[in-house]
């Protein structure tokens, strides 16, 4: 037996955009794409597990203990006192992998919140919920996605005595991302690995002041976003990695809309006035998806 107040949860995931352009690292923002994941403690050997896939990713990640959420909710619990239990899920998952739509996040997040609630620990308390954001950027090594992926609406995050911290605001009513998602995958840490170690201290004054308006722009006056998601800092350093990508941002942004690279790329977010992109944009090789920004953050049901 593990001890746990709770055998069953089920925890529901968004999606999320990192950076928006000039705030590197430290904005995000949830989208309505989610994963779902359904975690049941069951007999078996302790750290055991058997997981079931559907969609995004069925057929090339791990079912069984290695799988992401799984390892995650393992040590999750580790650290808030209880056993490795043997445990069975299934995962229906919506949000593209290595997209730079968050997916690697959410699977954190989702694991960290399944975790919380097999221990019977309410995530809607902030003490909790600052515990289990710190748990999660851990993992990640910052912690835009994750608070996003979180708490929902956009998020201010960075990092304070050795602890990962965000703040979440609403967005105005009429921020309405597009996401246009290629066919190609991109890697986190191959894209980070193309970036300069020293930046030029006019760039970084020039981010400085664009991530300040970002937060004004997103949440009070959309019609400045064009010039708040603007970028110095890492969008042309990795073009290389995805030439089509900053290709579309450079287009549309030439056309008057707001856009930038998502997270880690390749995905392009779209932030268009009035949520139309303009007739004569038709990026070949990308779908549009419309997803709005999710207010919920994680949604964790016990279900026994």
């Amino acid at each position: 037996m593990t001890g746990l107040p709770v055998s069953a949860v089920r925890v529901k995931v968004p999606a999320s955009t990192a950076n928006l352009g000039s705030g590197f690292d430290a904005l995000g923002m949830a989208l309505s794409l989610h994963d779902n994941v359904s975690v049941q403690v069951v007999d078996g050997p302790a750290g055991s597990a058997s997981v079931q896939v559907e969609g995004e990713g069925a057929g090339s990640v791990p079912t069984d203990e290695r799988h992401l959420v799984v390892r995650v909710i393992h040590k999750t619990l580790a650290e808030l006192g209880f056993p490795a239990p043997a445990l069975r899920l299934h995962c229906e998952n919506s949000i593209p992998h290595a997209r730079g739509l968050g997916s690697s996040a959410a699977a954190i997040v989702a694991g960290v919140a399944a975790g919380f609630g097999l221990a019977g620990i309410d995530l809607r308390d902030k003490e909790n919920s600052d515990r289990a954001l710190d748990m999660a950027a851990a993992r990640e090594g910052h912690a835009d996605n994750a608070a996003a992926s979180l708490l929902g609406g956009f998020v201010v995050a960075w990092r304070e005595s050795g602890r990962f911290r965000a703040v979440r605001m609403q967005p105005h009513p009429d921020v309405s991302p597009i996401a246009l998602v290629p066919r190609a995958e991109s890697s986190t840490d191959a894209t980070r690995g193309l970036l300069p170690e020293r930046v030029p201290h006019a760039d970084a004054a020039f981010a400085a002041g664009r991530a300040a308006l970002a937060v004004h722009a997103v949440t009070r006056a959309p019609e400045l976003l064009l010039a708040a998601t603007e970028d110095r800092l890492h969008q042309d350093y990795r073009e290389s990695a995805w030439p089509d990508t900053v290709a579309l941002v450079r287009q549309l942004r030439e056309a008057g809309v707001a856009a930038a690279v998502s997270g880690a790329g390749p995905t392009v977010l779209a932030l268009p006035v009035g949520g139309e992109l303009p007739a004569g944009i038709a990026p070949n090789g990308f779908r549009a998806l419309r997803l709005p920004v999710d207010d919920a953050g994680v949604q964790i049901t016990s279900q026994a």
